[in-house]
Formats: C-alpha cells, structure tokens, sequence
C-alpha cells in the first residue's frame, strides 16, 4: 500500500513497530529470547506471539475474517486456555514458528486493511455487548497504539539483556555518548532522584 492516506499513514506506523519488534529477537539466543526479565513474566518471543494473537483476532474474527479455521491452537483465547498461554513460548514452540506466524498474521491483516474501507463495521466478539461494535479505522488506531505499546516493553528487554537500544538498527535514536558516559548519566539520575526523595 503505497497511495498517500489515512489508512496507509496507519499502515505504515503499525509496519514500524511490527519491525521494531522483530529486530529486538536478532542475535539473541533461544535462553535470551524467552527469559522473563519482570514479575509477570514479560520476554520478547511472548511478546511477538501475543501481537500475533492481536492481529489475527482484531483483524480477523473482528470483521468475519477468521485466520483459523476449525481449530486454533491450545494458546488462543478460547476458554479453556491456560492463563496468560500467549505471553510465552512454550519449549515445543520455535522462534521460527512464532515469527512466522506474526509475519503472516501480517499478511492477514493487510488483507483487511486493504479490502475494507475505514468506515467498515466490525463486531469484537470478548468485549461487552455494548462496546462490541467497532470500525476498521478504530481496530487499525487500537492495535497500532498496542503494537507500539509492545515494542517499548521490547526495547527496555532488549537493553537488560544485552544493552542494545534503539528503533532500528542503523539508527539507535540515542544521544551519543561511551559506556563511562552513561555510567555517569545513570549514577547522577539515581542521584537526582534520591535527593528528590529526601528533601
């Protein structure tokens, strides 16, 4: 989708943090890539798949275009689901098999994006009866906040692993500065703050 627009200026935001998101799994070990680096268990190949688990539903079963047919996996939001399944990977789960899923839920989505106008009604069937229906341009706004929302969790993961930072990888956003630098910013920010809380 290339036309200028509303809908492609979304598009191309959402794409943005699809690929941010997947940059953050590069050079990672499999132990890396799924270590839970917070209380609730927050890791990177989670977060892909619960992204995966967005799209397809929103864009999906939202507007009458289901991705799974019959049976979707045991993770899905079905009612029997463990709790909080598609936050984390599984051992059995590969990291090729969770990306690609992302990659062609993607393509599913795009599908939607591109077949319907933003006006078009849809029906998201786990919210209450009353705030279930919903157009295109408030499921693309929604899921492309949530995306973003992923990849800054991502970004702070990323960063306790292995101290990469960044939107891309050519381009890291950051200011400049060597590793004494930041030693220094971090021990005056914890400063600053100690001393703000005993004034």
């Amino acid at each position: 989708m290339t036309e200028p627009g509303p809908k492609a200026d979304l598009l191309r935001y959402l794409q943005d943090a699809r690929d941010a998101l997947l940059w953050k799994l590069e050079g990672l070990s499999e132990y890396d890539v799924r270590r839970p680096f917070t209380p609730t268990g927050t890791n990177l190949l989670g977060l892909v798949k619960h992204v995966a688990g967005v799209e397809l539903g929103y864009f999906g079963d939202t507007f009458g275009r289901p991705y799974f047919d019959e049976r979707p996996p045991p993770w899905w939001y079905t009612e029997d689901a463990e709790p909080n399944a598609d936050m984390w990977a599984t051992a059995d789960e590969s990291r090729e098999q969770i990306t690609g899923l992302y990659r062609r839920a993607w393509q599913h989505a795009n599908r939607t994006i591109e077949t319907l106008p933003l006006d078009a009604t849809g029906h998201v069937p786990w919210w209450p009866e009353e705030r279930r229906e919903v157009t295109l341009h408030h499921i693309l706004v929604r899921v492309t906040a949530d995306t973003h929302r992923h990849a800054g969790h991502a970004d702070i993961v990323r960063e306790l692993i292995d101290g990469s930072v960044g939107l891309r990888e050519a381009t890291d956003t950051m200011p400049e500065g060597d590793q004494e630098w930041w030693e220094k910013h971090r021990a005056r920010l914890e400063r600053v703050a100690w001393e703000a809380d005993h004034s």
